[in-house]
């Protein structure tokens, strides 16, 4: 979930909604067979991410997730950073 308060911009909303989509295909095999919900609970500035697609961005969240996953997964993966974020 993507509130509005902590992201203003859908194009942000759903570019953070694709990260999540994407890292959690990497976790999907290590995760129970549950639903999962990630709920976004602090903003990104916007003075910090002036793009709502920016590098910066992407990075941000990949690595934020790619942490929470891992704390999900009982911290059974290297979440150093990747290529792929």
């Amino acid at each position: 979930m993507v509130p509005k308060r902590w992201a203003k911009r859908a194009v942000t909303r759903n570019t953070i909604k694709r990260q999540v989509y994407a890292v959690s295909l990497t976790f999907e095999p290590m995760l129970a067979c549950a639903a999962h919900v990630v709920r976004l609970r602090r903003g990104f500035d916007r003075q910090q991410f002036v793009s709502a697609t920016s590098d910066d961005l992407k990075t941000a969240v990949c690595q934020e997730l790619m942490q929470l996953f891992s704390k999900a997964v009982g911290g059974l993966v290297d979440v150093s950073p990747r290529s792929a974020c």
